[in-house]
């Protein structure tokens, strides 16, 4: 049985009370804030859930994550990115991008877990500087991009979506490149899926990834990440 959270003010159970099936299952809530949010990712925690369920938190171990380093930016992947098939920008498109991304089809997953609520909770992230997007744009339309939350020097990623060959995993590499530019070195992927691994990113404990997070979150946001 996971605890309810009645408010903003009812505090998350510690993560490790997290259930083993479903796989980090923590708490349930019947509604989505900013404040509760930003409160989820300073300790390791996030929404996921479908229509018509409450809003259900998780903190899955072992947990994905992709440190910079790791990146696999593969030769063909160079080859590309050297010819410069999309313009990358940054925050110009956010709200667009996360409808982009709960329209994308994924294998063995039906509907999507980006819903109304989601949208607008993470618009208001946005708007007070804590979740940004990159964007691939081809001719001035987005055809690619991801979308995350930036706490400290942690950067949570969510979701990314393709409509050309590629386009997402430019828009990663470039955040990759931007991050590591500035000093941080983690990106969050949640979940652990064959197409991350493939990008370099693998799963650690939840211990460490608590460690690891609790040492950037400290830490301010260089001023010139998104410029």
């Amino acid at each position: 049985m996971i605890p309810w959270l009645i408010d903003d003010a009812t505090p998350f159970p510690p993560v490790e009370k997290a259930l083993h099936e479903p796989n980090g299952l923590l708490a349930a809530s019947d509604s989505l804030t900013v404040t509760r949010l930003k409160k989820a990712y300073s300790l390791g925690i996030f929404p996921w859930y479908s229509p018509g369920e409450p809003v259900l938190w998780w903190s899955p171990s072992p947990r994905m994550v992709l440190y910079t380093h790791h990146f696999k930016c593969h030769r063909s992947l160079r080859q590309i990115i050297k010819k410069k098939p999309f313009e990358i920008r940054l925050d110009t498109a956010f709200e667009t991008v996360m409808k982009h991304c709960a329209q994308a089809q994924r294998p063995r997953q039906h509907g999507t877990w980006i819903v109304q609520d989601i949208i607008q909770a993470y618009t208001a992230l946005h708007q007070q500087g804590l979740a940004h997007s990159v964007e691939a744009w081809e001719d001035d339309s987005l055809v690619g991009g991801l979308y995350g939350v930036n706490i400290g020097q942690m950067f949570f990623g969510e979701s990314m979506f393709s409509l050309r060959p590629n386009a997402s995993k430019i828009a990663l590499a470039h955040l990759v490149d931007r991050l590591s530019s500035h000093g941080l070195n983690l990106i969050d992927c949640q979940q652990e899926t064959s197409h991350l691994a493939s990008l370099g990113a693998s799963p650690i404990s939840r211990d460490l990834f608590k460690q690891e997070i609790h040492t950037r979150i400290a830490l301010e946001t260089p001023k010139t990440l998104w410029l």
